[in-house]
Order: structure tokens, then C-alpha cells, then sequence
């Protein structure tokens, strides 16, 4: 898989700022975002233990709709970029950049463990990560990073607009009966109801869209047999 390498990874968190800032503006949303047929749907996830440079990226293709697994690629990497909240894509982003560089098919769209426009700058690692490949993504995050939203139904399928400085910027999607949601929003080439549907198309039963759930545990798997 082709990446665009568009700016430089080893830089101070002001300069990562500037750089949010420069691509915010190369975004594609829209509900016609993705207009594509959906073959092949990616996942993709970051393990670290704490307190250790190294991260560990995993990226998995699963076929739509069965989500058989079809491909696995996994990269390891020491990661310098320090932690600052809104800028994780700076630490997150070279590693699972180098496992979809040896991906041999292309995702029609990738679904991530983190934020897609649902962010203090409007650019989350899904959002970031799907500009960077040129492909359309979605993020899928287990915790809220902004915004403010309603009580979400109890029915898988439920969910309400989280919303950031007086727009939406992603929902809150009830994806397990008797289950936290999770935050679903745009990351790239794709629009809000495009984003949730594709969601939960991809639930089989967990709480986790399948493909970010197949990327973390195999990432988890990779990050444990690493430390023997």
C-alpha cells in the first residue's frame, strides 16, 4: 500500500500543531465522501507498555461483509514524540504507517482505534492517518476527547450527535445492549451517517467494531511475545 508521505514525522509538538493545521484543510467529509463498492474494510491499533519507547502497530483487512480475516501486517518501532494529549498521531502515526506500507491489498476504508474530526483541531488520528494513505477512514474511539452530547438509547444501533464548539462532530453510537458506546466520527472521504453505518456493520457482537478488534488483539499478541 502506497502512502503520501506529506510532512516530517520528527518535529517539536508547536511544529506538529502547524502541521494539524495544514492539513486540516485537505479533509474530504460529506455523505458522498465514500461512493465506492465496500470490499475490504481495514482496522487498526497501537499497543505500548507503559514507561517503553517501543510501540507496536497492527493493521488487519477483513472481507465485507463476512469480516474474514483476509491480511495482517504489524510494524515495531522505538517512538521519540513525547505524549501530549491531541497530538497522539505524532507518536501513533509512524509506526502504523510502516505496517500499511506492507499491506499488499488497499482498504476501501479503515476504521481506527482513536478520533477521526472529533478533536480540539479537527484532527484526529483517523482523520490524520486517512489524508496520509488516501483512503476513506473512520474513527472509532473508546472514550470521549470533546464535545457534549445526550443520553444514547439502550438498542444496538442507538445514537446521538456529539458536539464540539456548536457543530457535530461524530456520534455516540450504542453498539452492545448494556455496553458503554463508543465515539464514532469521520475521519476522511466519508460522511457522519456513512461513518455509523459502516460501524456497525462491522459489530459481531463485542462492544469493538470487528476490524479495530482484530487489530488490537493481534497487536496485543505481538507486543506479549516480544517481552519473552
Amino acid at each position: 500500500m502506497k502512502v503520501r508521505h506529506l510532512h516530517p514525522w520528527d518535529v517539536t509538538p508547536r511544529e506538529a500543531v502547524k502541521i494539524q493545521g495544514a492539513l486540516r484543510p485537505k479533509l474530504h467529509l460529506g455523505e458522498r465522501g465514500f461512493s465506492g463498492r465496500l470490499r475490504y474494510v481495514g482496522g487498526a491499533d497501537i499497543s505500548y507498555t507503559r514507561g517503553d519507547d517501543r510501540f507496536f502497530a497492527a493493521v488487519v483487512i477483513l472481507e465485507w461483509p463476512s469480516l474474514r480475516t483476509i491480511e495482517e501486517a504489524t510494524h515495531a518501532e522505538k517512538v521519540t514524540f513525547p505524549y501530549v494529549p491531541g497530538l497522539l498521531s505524532f507518536r501513533e502515526g509512524p509506526p502504523l504507517i510502516r505496517a500499511f506500507e506492507k499491506l499488499k491489498r488497499v482498504p476501501d476504508v479503515v476504521l481506527f482505534d482513536g478520533q477521526g474530526i472529533a478533536h480540539p483541531r479537527g484532527l484526529g488520528l483517523a482523520s490524520h492517518m486517512g489524508i496520509i494513505l488516501n483512503v476513506a477512514s473512520v474513527g472509532c474511539a473508546k472514550t470521549k476527547l470533546v464535545g457534549e452530547h445526550s443520553e444514547v438509547g439502550e438498542d444496538v444501533g442507538d445514537y446521538v450527535d456529539l458536539f464540539f464548539n456548536g457543530r457535530s462532530v461524530g456520534a455516540v453510537v450504542r453498539t452492545k445492549k448494556r455496553v458503554k458506546p463508543i465515539y464514532v466520527s469521520q475521519g476522511h472521504r466519508v460522511g457522519l451517517e456513512q461513518s455509523i453505518r459502516i460501524a456497525l456493520s462491522c459489530c459481531r457482537g463485542y462492544r469493538i467494531p470487528e476490524p479495530v478488534r482484530q487489530a488490537h488483539l493481534l497487536v496485543n499478541r505481538m507486543r506479549r511475545l516480544s517481552l519473552y
